[in-house]
C-alpha cells in the first residue's frame, strides 16, 4: 500500500527549483492541483456559501433575548462576513485544506432558540466563546483526534453520504423545489402554498442552472458548477427585469442590479460579549446544559464535514485520516471564539466547502480565495446579494449527488455495518441535523456489534461516545 505524505496525497516526482513558494506552501503540485483550479474552487465555495451572509442576520435578528432586545440585522451582516472571511483565511493558511468556515446552522439554532430566551445576547455570545475554548482544549488534549480515529471506516463513509443527502435537501428547500407538506406527507414538490406543484420563474432558474451544470459536469468541463451558478444568476436577473417580479418571489437574494455596488459596513457588534454573565443570570445548570449542547453540535457537525471534505478531495488516507488534522481542528475551535467576539454565532467548518472541492480545490489556497471574497462582501454586499438562493442551490444539489458516489464502498452485506450506515445516512436529512445522524449511527454500531459478541471491535471510546449521545437525546426527551 502506498504511504501518503504529509500533504495527504501520493507523492510524485517534482522539480523543486521550478516551483513557486506559494506552490510549495499550499502543496498545490503534490495534491495534483493548479492555481486555476484553486481559484475557481474558492469562488465556487463562496457562491455556495454566500447565502449565509443573508440567512444568519435574518435568523438571529428575528429573535429577542431575555430582555426583549434584538440584534441589528445590518450589523450582523457585517459581522457574519467578517468572521467568515477571517476564519476561512486562517483555515487556508494554518490548516492548508480546502475548507471554508461560516456561521454554523446547527449551532445557530441553539443560540437563537435555546440560549437567547434565557439570557442576554452578550451572555449568549460569551457561551459561544466558551464553546470554542472547549473545542480547542479537546484538540490540545487529543480527545477530538482520538474520536475521529475511533470511528469505523464504514461509518465515516456513511457520514459523508449522509451529509451529501443533507446538503442536497438544503439546496432543494432553498430553491423552493421541495417544502413542508400541507397534506399528510413530510415533504411536497414545490414551495409552500404551491399545492405540490412547481410554480413560478424562480423554479425555472434553479432547474436551468441545474441542467446546465449537470451537462457541463457530464462533459468534464472544468468549472461546471460555478458556470451553472453564474448562468442561473444571469437568467434570474433577466427574468426579474423583464417580468418585474416581486422581491418576495425569490428564496433569498434579489437578482437585480443594485443602485450602488458598495455599502457602508457597521462594526457595532464587535466585542459585545459577557463571558461570565450567563452562569449567574440563567443559572449554572441551564448555562451548562446549553454549553454542552453547543459543544456537541459544533463538534460532530465539524467532524462529519471534515471527513466528508477529506474523502471528496482525495487528500485523506485509506482510513479517512486528514493531513494536518490538528491544525484544522484548532482553527475550527478558534472560529467559534471569533464568532462569539463578533456576535455572529460560532463560525465553524461549512459543508458547502464540498462545492469548491468538486470544482477541483485541493489546498488551502482555495480557502484563502473564499475568505477574501467574504471580506470583500463586507463592502460589496449589494453585488453578492444579486445571487438568488435558486442559483446558489445548484451547487448544493450536485455536490450531494457526487458525495453519494461513495455509498458503494460501504459493506452493505454485513448487517452490523448496513444498519448503522443506513440510520446515519437517513437521519441527517430526515432530522435536518448532522450531529443527530452521527449520534444515532454511533449508538447503533455499538449496540449491534455488542449484540453479536464483537465487543473488542467496538472500542472503549465508541462506548463513551454512545453514552454521551444517549444522554444528549434523553436530556431533551425528558426535559432535563
Amino acid at each position: 500500500m502506498t504511504k501518503l505524505n504529509d500533504t495527504g496525497s501520493r507523492p510524485r516526482p517534482q522539480a523543486g527549483t521550478d516551483r513557486s513558494w506559494l506552490d510549495r506552501f499550499f502543496f498545490i503540485s503534490e495534491r495534483n492541483s493548479t492555481f486555476g483550479r484553486e481559484i475557481r474552487g474558492g469562488l465556487t465555495t463562496f457562491m455556495a456559501m454566500a447565502y449565509i451572509i443573508v440567512l444568519n442576520p435574518i435568523i438571529l435578528s428575528g429573535v429577542a433575548d431575555v430582555n426583549g432586545d434584538h440584534l441589528s440585522a445590518g450589523q450582523l451582516t457585517t459581522m457574519t462576513a467578517l468572521a467568515a472571511g477571517l476564519v476561512t483565511i486562517m483555515m487556508g493558511v494554518v490548516g492548508r485544506a480546502p475548507i471554508a468556515c461560516a456561521a454554523a446552522l446547527g449551532v445557530m439554532a441553539v443560540v437563537a432558540y435555546q440560549a437567547a430566551p434565557v439570557m442576554s445576547w452578550p451572555e449568549v455570545m460569551g457561551l459561544v466563546i466558551w464553546q470554542g475554548i472547549a473545542i480547542i482544549l479537546m484538540v490540545v488534549t487529543g480527545v477530538r483526534t482520538a474520536v475521529m480515529n475511533a470511528l469505523p471506516h464504514n461509518l465515516k463513509l456513511a457520514i459523508g453520504v449522509g451529509i451529501g443527502m443533507f446538503v442536497s435537501l438544503i439546496g432543494l428547500a432553498n430553491a423552493g423545489f421541495v417544502s413542508a407538506s400541507e397534506g399528510g406527507s413530510l415533504l411536497q414538490l414545490g414551495a409552500e402554498g404551491g399545492g405540490g406543484h412547481l410554480n413560478g420563474w424562480p423554479i425555472l432558474v434553479f432547474v436551468a442552472g441545474l441542467v446546465l451544470a449537470s451537462v457541463l459536469l457530464a462533459r468534464n468541463v472544468p468549472g461546471a458548477i460555478f458556470y451553472g451558478i453564474i448562468g442561473a444568476t444571469v437568467l434570474a436577473v433577466t427574468l426579474h427585469f423583464v417580468f418585474r417580479l416581486d422581491a418576495g418571489a425569490w428564496g433569498g437574494g434579489v437578482p437585480e442590479l443594485p443602485s450602488s455596488p458598495v455599502a457602508t459596513p457597521d462594526f457595532g457588534l464587535l466585542f459585545q460579549v459577557d463571558l461570565f454573565g450567563a452562569w449567574t443570570s440563567a443559572g449554572p445548570t441551564t448555562a451548562g446544559v446549553i454549553l454542552f449542547t453547543l459543544v456537541l453540535a459544533g463538534f460532530f457537525d465539524a467532524l462529519g464535514t471534515i471527513l466528508a471534505i477529506g474523502t471528496k478531495a482525495n487528500i485523506a488516507d485509506e482510513n479517512g485520516q486528514m493531513p494536518r488534522v490538528n491544525q484544522i481542528l484548532v482553527t475550527d475551535g478558534a472560529g467559534a471564539v471569533t464568532g462569539g467576539l463578533t456576535s455572529s454565532s460560532a463560525t465553524l467548518v461549512f459543508v458547502e466547502s464540498t462545492a469548491g472541492v468538486s470544482e477541483g480545490a485541493r489546498t488551502g489556497l482555495a480557502s484563502v480565495v473564499t475568505g477574501l471574497l467574504f471580506l470583500s462582501a463586507i463592502f460589496f454586499a449589494p453585488v453578492f446579494g444579486m445571487v438568488p438562493a435558486e442559483a446558489a442551490s445548484v451547487a448544493m444539489v450536485l455536490v450531494g449527488a457526487m458525495m453519494m458516489m461513495h455509498v458503494g464502498q460501504i459493506a452493505w452485506t454485513d448487517v452490523s455495518v448496513a444498519i448503522p450506515a443506513f440510520l446515519t445516512i437517513a437521519i441527517m436529512p430526515f432530522a435536518y441535523d448532522i450531529a443527530s445522524g452521527i449520534g444515532i449511527g454511533i449508538i447503533a454500531h455499538t449496540l449491534i456489534k455488542s449484540a453479536q459478541g464483537r465487543f473488542r471491535e467496538v472500542g472503549w471510546l465508541m462506548w463513551i461516545l454512545s453514552a454521551v449521545f444517549a444522554f444528549h437525546f434523553a436530556m431533551h426527551a425528558f426535559g432535563l
